[in-house]
C-alpha cells in the first residue's frame, strides 16, 4: 500500500529560523478565451491554473474533473493492486492515470478499476527503503537532498555544481543502479514569511495559513509550517483581531505546527481565492495538477514531482516532503497546497522565485492531523 511520511518528532526545543517576511502586523456563462490567461496576478485558483499551465478557463476545469475522477479510480486500483502496488501517476496533458506493480500477477486487477498499468522492480516501497538508508547516513557538502522518482524507478540525488554523491551512497549502501545524480544550481532555503492562504504573524514575521483544523476537544485552529514558529510562539491574524498559540511545532525532521486559535478566529472550510470548499484531504498521485496560495505571492500552480524528498536546508534536514515545480517566495511558508478540493500540505521552502520560477516543497497534510489528533475542516 502507499506510504504515508510520519511526522517523526513534536515541537520541544524546535527553532524557528529567520527567513520569515519581516513586516509590522497590521461563474456565470462567458466566451472561452482561445488562448491561455495572460500572465499576471491570480486571485483565484482557476486563474492560477490558465496561467501557469497555459490553459483556457475550460480547460483548467475540465483538468479539475478529469482529476477528481482519477483520484476515485486511484482508491480503488490501489486496493486492487495490493502488496504489488508501486506508486500511481496522474498525467495532466492525456488524462491518464497509470498504476505501477511490481508483479504482472496485477495487471489485470487494475486495469479492470480503469487506470493503465506499468512494471517497475522497486515501486514505492522498495525506494522508500533506499531513501530510508540514505536519510541513516552522513551528507557530505554539496549534497542538497534526495527523493524518490517513481516514473524512473529510481531515487534522485540532488548534488550543488561540482560536488559528488559517491561518498553518500558507498557509506548509504545503496545499489548505485538505484540512484540516479543529478546537479543543480539551486539551494532550498525556507519559505518564511482562519481562511488557507491568509497571512498570519508572529512578533516580527509573517507565514501563511495551510488548513483549518479542529482539535480532539473541537477547538477552532489551523496547520502549517514548523519553522514558523516554536511552542509557545504567539500568532496573530492579518487583520490583528483574532490571536492564538504554537501547540503544536515540529523542525527540522520535518516540517509541521499546529496553531491553536484563542480567541476571535473562526475555523472555515475556504482557502483564499479558491474555487470550491475544501473537502477532504485525498491524497493527489504523481503527476496532478496542484495549485498554492500564500500571503506573498499569491495563487501559483504546476505538477506534484515526488514524494518522500529529503531537503537539506541551511538550518536543518527535513524528511519526507512533497517536491513541486510551483513557484513560492518568503512569506509563502505553511500556506495551502490544494488540489482541486483535496488539502495536500502546507508549504515548507524550496528554490526559485514567482519571476524566474522554481521548486517548492511542501509536508503532507495527512501526517499533520493524525500525529496530533486533528479533523481538517471541510465542507
Amino acid at each position: 500500500m502507499r506510504p504515508s511520511p510520519v511526522i517523526s518528532a513534536f515541537g520541544t526545543g524546535v527553532l524557528a529560523f529567520g527567513l520569515a517576511f519581516s513586516v509590522a502586523p497590521g461563474a456565470s456563462a462567458a466566451a472561452v478565451p482561445a488562448e491561455p490567461a495572460p500572465d499576471g496576478e491570480a486571485t483565484t485558483m482557476l486563474e492560477a491554473l490558465e496561467r501557469d499551465l497555459g490553459l483556457t478557463p475550460l480547460g483548467a476545469e475540465e483538468l479539475l474533473d478529469a482529476q477528481e475522477t482519477a483520484f476515485e479510480i486511484d482508491a480503488e486500483a490501489v486496493q486492487a493492486a495490493g502488496d504489488a502496488y508501486g506508486g500511481s501517476l496522474f498525467d495532466a496533458e492525456s488524462r491518464t492515470l497509470t498504476i505501477l506493480v511490481t508483479d504482472t500477477g496485477a495487471v489485470d486487477a487494475v486495469e479492470a478499476t480503469g487506470a493503465e498499468t506499468a512494471l517497475v522492480s522497486y515501486g514505492t516501497e522498495g525506494l522508500a527503503e533506499v531513501v530510508d538508508d540514505l536519510n541513516a547516513a552522513d551528507a557530505p557538502e554539496g549534497v542538497l537532498g534526495w527523493y524518490p522518482d517513481v516514473e524512473s524507478d529510481t531515487v534522485v540525488i540532488q548534488v550543488a555544481e561540482g560536488a559528488s554523491a559517491d561518498g553518500l551512497i558507498e557509506s548509504a549502501g545503496v545499489d548505485a543502479s538505484a540512484v540516479e545524480v543529478q546537479e543543480t544550481g539551486e539551494t532550498p532555503q525556507l519559505f518564511a514569511d482562519i481562511v488557507g492562504g491568509e497571512a498570519y504573524y508572529m512578533g516580527g514575521g509573517r507565514c501563511s495559513v495551510g488548513f483549518a483544523v479542529t482539535d480532539a476537544s473541537g477547538a477552532d485552529g489551523f496547520v502549517t509550517a514548523g519553522h514558523c514558529g516554536t511552542v509557545g510562539t504567539s500568532a496573530e491574524s492579518s487583520d490583528g483581531s483574532g490571536s492564538g498559540v504554537f501547540e503544536e511545532s515540529v523542525f527540522p525532521g520535518n516540517d509541521g505546527a499546529f496553531v491553536a486559535a484563542t480567541s476571535n478566529w473562526n475555523a472555515t472550510n475556504r482557502v483564499e481565492g479558491s474555487s470550491s470548499n475544501v473537502s477532504g484531504s485525498t491524497q493527489a498521485p504523481v503527476g496532478s495538477a496542484i495549485c498554492r496560495s500564500g500571503s506573498t505571492t499569491g495563487w501559483h500552480c504546476g505538477t506534484i514531482e515526488a514524494r518522500g524528498q529529503t531537503v537539506s536546508y541551511p538550518e536543518g534536514t527535513v524528511q519526507d516532503l512533497t517536491r513541486t515545480d510551483v513557484c513560492a517566495e518568503p512569506g509563502d511558508s505553511g500556506g495551502s497546497f490544494i488540489s482541486g478540493s483535496q488539502a495536500q500540505g502546507v508549504t515548507s521552502g524550496g528554490s526559485g522565485n514567482c519571476s524566474s520560477g522554481g521548486t517548492t516543497y511542501y509536508q503532507e497534510v495527512g501526517p499533520l492531523l493524525s500525529s496530533w489528533g486533528l479533523s481538517l475542516v471541510t465542507g
